[in-house]
């Protein structure tokens, strides 16, 4: 899934969401293949770029997954988890190197012109049709946000959103939420970018918006005057939600950045970034 707020005013947003406690790092990672730690070094590595790590996101790339549409800085959730990830294989930062990949593209089949890609791709069976996914580095709950006097301001059901004119980005599992889990009896709204979904909020053309939770709190924080978090949606299958790093399929550094993710696991290291950039639980209920 995508986050939907423009990144300039991460600084801001950041001092808030810091405020509220962070939601559980992922309990149980899926299993990554096996992987020895003398093959994930530098110089074993089959990078696209000899002695370099490419990293893709798309553009604009939002906060709080990214700052000032700079993934390179190393600002937001995504950026300093990739650079946490290349440095656990041995690069240091001048040996990372972004490059643009629009979000549909990175988990479409063919060639990549990258070793990883990260922008808040969740981790799916159709997917992996396609693709490779590394162990996932962070668990998303999916969010209903509105504006403060809409029709589903205060809702406390799924079912109480039934009738509402729902959106999300096309292609998402936001967009899957609205389908598979609220039902609602309108047809929901698919936008091509983010931009478009949250315009429409603004413009009231929408009762409500289906997000990932960081990106809800970031929403309300910081892009919209009268924006409010109505829930956040029950697992649809059971299965948690998972972000993962997207690899070609059969890449052979797969283990390697399976392996790294869940070093950083063990550390503190992800949860430690979940804390600098992401927003917790606080204030955003659980929709029965």
């Amino acid at each position: 899934m995508r986050p939907l707020a423009p990144a300039a005013l991460l600084s801001t947003a950041a001092l808030l969401l810091a405020a509220t406690a962070c939601a559980p790092q992922d309990e149980a990672p899926t299993a990554a293949a096996s992987a020895s730690p003398a093959s994930c070094t530098k110089d074993q590595l089959a990078t696209t770029k000899p002695g370099t790590f490419t990293v893709a996101t798309d553009k604009p790339a939002y906060g709080p997954w990214f700052a000032d549409d700079e993934p390179s800085n190393g600002k937001g959730f995504e950026s300093a988890v990739a650079y946490a990830v290349a440095a656990k294989l041995g690069y240091d930062r001048s040996a990372v190197t972004w490059a643009v990949v629009p979000f549909t593209s990175a988990y479409a089949p063919g060639d990549k012109a990258f070793d990883v890609d990260v922008n808040q791709v969740s981790i799916t069976d159709a997917r992996r049709n396609a693709v490779d996914f590394s162990a996932p580095y962070y668990t998303v709950t999916q969010t209903v946000v509105t504006t403060k006097g809409s029709a589903i301001d205060g809702a406390t059901t799924v079912a109480a959103l039934q009738g509402a004119k729902l959106g999300a980005q096309v292609g998402t599992t936001s967009y899957t939420a609205i389908t598979d889990q609220i039902r609602p009896s309108r047809k929901p709204a698919p936008y091509d970018t983010n931009d478009l979904a949250v315009q429409a909020l603004k413009n009231k053309q929408l009762d409500g918006l289906v997000v990932d939770l960081p990106t809800a709190f970031y929403m309300v924080a910081a892009q919209l005057d009268d924006g409010a978090i109505v829930g956040q949606l029950p697992p649809g299958s059971g299965e948690a939600d998972q972000f993962g790093l997207v690899l070609a399929k059969g890449s052979p550094l797969t283990p390697c950045v399976s392996q790294a993710v869940e070093a950083l696991r063990a550390d503190g290291t992800l949860a430690g970034l979940e804390k600098t950039w992401l927003a917790g639980t606080d204030g955003a209920p659980q929709l029965s």
